[in-house]
């Protein structure tokens, strides 16, 4: 981001000490950063052996905009420079299983004693409490116990993996989310709080749009479901071997796409036929089957047919709408950049020109 619009970020002057765990943590650290906070992450000397591994030698996305210091929390030296630096913070960010920052000496109570109105986020996957607290575990394991992993499984067949965007990412932006709420407070009221970020919660509350599709009987249940079953809420392979996606949920919609699609004699009123769908789908997957991806993108993208085209990562750098909100960067090597989210205007340079 360009250095100049720097005053303007909404975290603009709000310092927080990351004491460098992986994944959700350093995450949630980064998206502070990109809304203007100054991050300053304690980093281990050597190596994590996982982020190594996965990460390799490219550089850490995840240090991005922050002030990185190499730390040894178990000397004296080290544990004093911390609770220096958190004396001065506004929030800490730490991704420790339940008990280490209390056995390193930096624990919630030991560092409100330098600071009473500090905002202390953890990190966990399972939580502060509860059975599986003192278990290791990874995205994948937190969305299969929320129940949410099953409802990517089609019937029959096993649950797919999903990206990791689902576990880790989701959880930092929930604890991300929860400094933030917690900093309002504290600055109104004088008084820090412990953040609780559990990926496990995290990832069960944001179901609550499913939670409420369930109770209507509308998916995990026996009768088919518009997002597993029915010819309009789909992946379809092309002829390329490509795929595209369909998402015509409301009725304007759908019938949009039976038009684009030529399917003239289908009457869109009959949407929720769900003894017509097995049919319909079957009809759908052969028609985008015998055309490339290209045809259907040029035929369905751009309307309100609900489309789009199933991108690898290499592709969403290069489509024309990532493109001009410049979502994402590619380097010479191939390093994907993606921009920080949301973005911000200040609300009094709004006129209508800008906002159209």
């Amino acid at each position: 981001m360009n250095a100049r619009h720097t005053l303007y970020l909404p975290l603009h002057g709000i310092r927080v000490v990351e004491f460098e765990g992986i994944g959700p943590g350093p995450l949630a650290g980064r998206m502070l950063a990109d809304m203007g906070a100054e991050v300053i992450a304690l980093v281990r000397s050597e190596p994590v052996a996982a982020a190594q591994q996965l990460g390799g030698a490219a550089e850490n996305p995840l240090r991005r905009g922050k002030q990185i210091e190499v730390v040894d929390l178990k000397s004296p030296g080290g544990r004093m420079h911390a609770l220096d630096l958190v004396t001065q913070a506004d929030a800490l960010i730490e991704g420790y299983r339940p008990g280490v920052m209390e056995r390193l000496g930096l624990g919630p109570a030991d560092c409100a004693e330098r600071n009473p109105k500090l905002v202390y986020g953890r990190m966990t996957g399972w939580g502060q409490d509860g059975p599986l607290a003192q278990t290791a575990g990874h995205d994948l394991n937190y969305i299969a116990l929320t129940g949410l992993l099953s409802l990517s499984a089609r019937k029959g067949q096993a649950p797919i993996v999903p990206p990791t965007v689902l576990g880790d990412a989701t959880g930092a932006l929930g604890m991300a989310f929860g400094i933030v709420c917690a900093l309002v407070d504290a600055r109104a009221g004088g008084r820090g709080r412990v953040v609780d970020a559990a990926i496990v919660d995290i990832v069960a509350m944001l179901g609550t749009l499913v939670q409420w599709i369930r109770a209507n009987g509308q998916i995990d249940g026996a009768q088919a479901s518009p997002f597993h079953d029915s010819p309009f809420y789909d992946v379809y392979a092309c002829a390329d071997g490509s795929f595209v996606s369909l998402a015509a949920v409301e009725p304007p919609f759908y019938a949009l796409l039976l038009s684009r699609l030529g399917l003239t004699d289908v009457n869109p009123a009959d949407q929720y036929d769900k003894a017509a769908w097995p049919a319909l789908k079957e009809r759908i997957a052969t028609l985008i089957r015998g055309q490339p991806r290209k045809y259907w993108c040029e035929l369905l993208e751009g309307s309100d047919a609900c489309f789009a085209p199933v991108l690898d990562l290499a592709e969403a750098v290069r489509h024309p709408h990532n493109a001009a909100r410049q979502i994402y960067q590619s380097t010479p090597s191939g390093v994907i950049h993606v921009a920080p989210a949301p973005r911000f205007q200040v609300l009094d340079t709004i006129t209508p020109e800008t906002n159209k």
